[in-house]
């Protein structure tokens, strides 16, 4: 199911973060400018965020199966009619639809995976889950190059990548089953005996069995236990100032290093490749970290490693664009530190709010994260229009920094 799920969602990204590759030609073939790109940007990433609020709980009633293949699908369909735009609102609206398709992959997915992996392993899985998401990354990367140098034009990167994920979709729904008994197998979270394994003790030094927690809730019962914990809405806070840094990079480093330049020097695109294959490592990294290191404590991987994304980001800056050795190997360990925390966050949802709620918990930090990620669009992009390109980086460690600061309150 961990392989099915992360099938599904390795051609999730290709409805969505080509975006980078296309900014330099909307702006040279529709006269768009850096504003109107990050407002383009944010208003899809905003509907995404939205889209997580409802489609966690959504997850939590119907299941990750269905929601993930019916996401696939829809978004072909709206990313096809983006490459069709001609202006600033033909390209906003169904791009920022295409938002709300794709939030049906994430949330729904990660109860798929929290309903088979016990609460000891959790963060492991969920980092190999973020591997495959990652690999989705580098896979965009590596066809919108591929497309780009063989001289067509924006619109098939819009068009070619996402038919990868019509198919994983509908595969995923044959392949996949949303909980063990389905297939007959025991819950993880029950040992032989049929006793629950999933107790801890939380802050307050109350027994709490994440297992229970959730039974027989409704729709507003779950949102209502999930938005009345404080910790939990910290986590929140601090996952969309990281997702503030994470979209930054994926955004602006393609625009960055794709300037008006690199036709004359093709190698060039090349570069912003080492910025997925470092998140892909990153992701693998930081669930082991978290579980085998940390001992499941999540908010101390987070702040190890979001203090060395804010230091690589602010490197970036300093190192000249032509340096391409040293260019691969700082965005390799931007992508690196800047997503290996996610496994952490993920698995702090069904940790502090209890399985039962993890598609809920998952949806509403999410759609958080997103709205921050939403704003950094138009944020960042101003940050370039007034102070230049290279600018950004820094507005990106500063969003390290805070994301830093808000994850020191929580705790398990």
């Amino acid at each position: 199911m961990l392989l099915a799920t992360m099938f599904c969602y390795l051609f999730y990204y290709t409805g969505r973060q080509n975006w980078g590759f296309v900014v330099q030609a909307l702006e040279e073939d529709l006269g768009l400018d850096k504003l109107q790109t990050g407002w383009i940007a944010g208003a899809m990433l905003g509907a995404y965020g939205l889209g997580q609020f409802i489609n966690g709980n959504l997850g939590d009633k119907f299941g990750g199966r269905r929601m993930m293949s019916l996401g696939a699908v829809l978004s072909v369909v709206l990313v096809w009619i983006t490459s069709f735009g001609y202006s600033f609102w033909t390209i906003l609206i169904p791009w920022a639809l295409n938002g709300y398709a794709q939030s049906l992959g994430w949330a729904p997915g990660s109860r798929l995976i929290s309903n088979w992996w016990g609460p000891h392993e959790r963060a492991k899985a969920f980092g190999v889950f973020m591997f495959g998401a990652a690999t989705s990354a580098v896979l965009v990367f590596a066809l919108c190059i591929l497309i780009l140098q063989a001289g067509m034009s924006w619109q098939w990167v819009f068009r070619l990548p996402v038919l990868l994920l019509g198919f994983a979709g509908i595969a995923f729904y044959f392949i996949a089953r949303d909980t063990p008994e389905e297939l007959g197998f025991r819950s993880p979270n029950e040992d032989e005996s049929g006793e629950s394994d999933s107790e801890f003790v939380d802050d307050d030094n109350e027994i709490v069995d994440e297992n229970a927690a959730g039974n027989d809730e409704g729709a507003v019962e779950r949102y209502m236990a999930t938005l009345s914990n404080w910790r939990f809405l910290t986590a929140c806070v601090s996952l969309g100032f990281e997702s503030m840094a994470r979209y930054g990079l994926l955004i602006w480093v393609p625009a960055y290093y794709l300037g008006e330049g690199w036709k004359k020097n093709p190698s060039t695109a090349w570069v912003t490749l080492a910025l997925p294959i470092g998140m892909a490592f990153g992701a693998l990294f930081g669930g082991q970290l978290s579980d085998r290191v940390f001992h499941s404590n999540r908010s101390k991987p987070i702040v190890l490693l979001m203090s060395l994304a804010a230091a690589v980001s602010l490197a970036i800056y300093m190192v000249p664009q032509d340096q391409q050795i040293l260019a691969i190997a700082l965005l390799f360990l931007a992508g690196f530190f800047v997503y290996g925390p996610q496994s952490s966050y993920w698995a702090l949802c069904p940790d502090l709010l209890g399985t039962k709620r993890a598609g809920t918990g998952v949806g509403v930090m999410d759609a958080v994260a997103y709205g921050f990620a939403a704003v950094q669009g138009p944020v960042f992009g101003w940050v370039m229009y007034q102070w230049g390109d290279p600018a950004v980086f820094i507005a990106i460690a500063i969003a390290c920094l805070l994301c830093v600061v808000t994850i020191l309150p929580v705790r398990r």
